[in-house]
């Protein structure tokens, strides 16, 4: 596997920083199950089926279950190019409504609280994360319609929420007059809260593939890090140096106060249009090829990106905040 390599750019003073290291991508999916929980598969299978899909980290998510992933890292040490990261689907609900919240670099099972509405689980979920030293990523907002814009921009502490999920049913475009999740993203972004999409799988069928089944490779997450390592992952992660993708491949990002810059990667014959964002929703700018770039004007609160290949498939780039 060759990595791609790309740099981040300090615009403190408006210049790249003396000292920026070199940094490598590492494509991963964060959100997957086996038969620890409701998944078809073991977790052995499970790992095997993304590695040899040239992922190179996954997290192991089971509901309410901690796989500790040591065992698995034990035996794939020989590849230093794959590693499970700890996880679990911390699984609540507020009377009808499914309240699921995944850990990222836990260390044993975190057992689910409830609150006295949605926002209340949710941030006590979020709460027992924390606590756990772990961090939390709000699952599937439009799932059952659980979870409001409201909910989702009060919430303290938290930083990831899935802008995509890869079962139908968890409803990523809206509909009826509810919002889809990327308008979901921008009504929180302009409230001025720091929010990051991640796009996942998911997945709980892997002995058997169709459009009404959750299966993998459908949605991911490129996250820019020094290592290949669980704090590294993860720390990039909450920073927001990553892009979440359903198929769409970028070569660099440069994201910083002075706003957004990013390189498509070429792939057959497809055409991109990119399409910078800001508060509110509103579209800033709309760029076609494979280079992009947007700076802030005064006054502007934020910029994120949306990247649409002509087969449809996405990449949302996380949003720069203005100085």
């Amino acid at each position: 596997m060759v990595f791609l390599t790309a740099w981040v750019w300090a615009f403190s003073s408006g210049r790249q920083a003396a000292s920026t290291p070199k940094l490598n991508w590492y494509k991963g999916n964060l959100h997957t199950h086996t038969i620890n929980s409701d998944g078809d598969s073991t977790p052995d299978a499970v790992a095997r089926w993304y590695k040899e899909h040239r992922y190179q980290f996954l997290v192991l998510t089971d509901h309410n279950y901690f796989t500790d992933p040591g065992p698995l890292n034990s035996f794939f040490a020989a590849d230093e190019r794959f590693l499970l990261i700890a996880g679990e689907e911390v699984t609540s609900r507020y009377e009808d409504k499914p309240v699921h919240v995944n850990a990222f670099g836990l260390r044993k099972t975190i057992p689910p609280a409830f609150g006295h509405s949605v926002l209340d689980t949710i941030q006590k979920n979020v709460d027992a994360i924390r606590t756990a030293d772990a961090v939390p990523s709000l699952n599937h907002p439009n799932y059952r319609w659980a979870v409001t814009p409201d909910d989702l921009a009060r919430v303290n502490d938290m930083k990831l929420f899935e802008v995509y999920n890869g079962i139908r049913t968890t409803h990523n475009f809206g509909g009826g007059g509810s919002p889809s999740l990327e308008q979901m993203w921008d009504m929180v972004l302009s409230t001025g809260r720091e929010v990051y999409g991640v796009a996942v799988d998911d997945a709980h069928n892997f002995k058997e593939f169709g459009p009404t089944l959750s299966n993998p490779g459908r949605g991911w997450v490129s996250v820019l890090a020094s290592e290949l390592s669980e704090a590294a992952i993860v720390q990039a992660l909450e920073q927001g140096r990553f892009y979440a993708s359903t198929g769409v491949n970028l070569d660099t990002v440069e994201r910083s106060s002075k706003g957004l810059e990013i390189t498509i990667r070429e792939e057959l014959n497809f055409r991109y249009t990119t399409r910078f964002i800001g508060k509110g929703g509103k579209v800033l700018a709309e760029a076609h090829g494979l280079e992009a770039k947007y700076e802030l004007r005064p006054g502007e609160a934020y910029v994120r990106a949306t990247v649409t290949r002509s087969d449809g498939r996405h990449a949302w780039v996380q949003p720069a905040f203005g100085g």
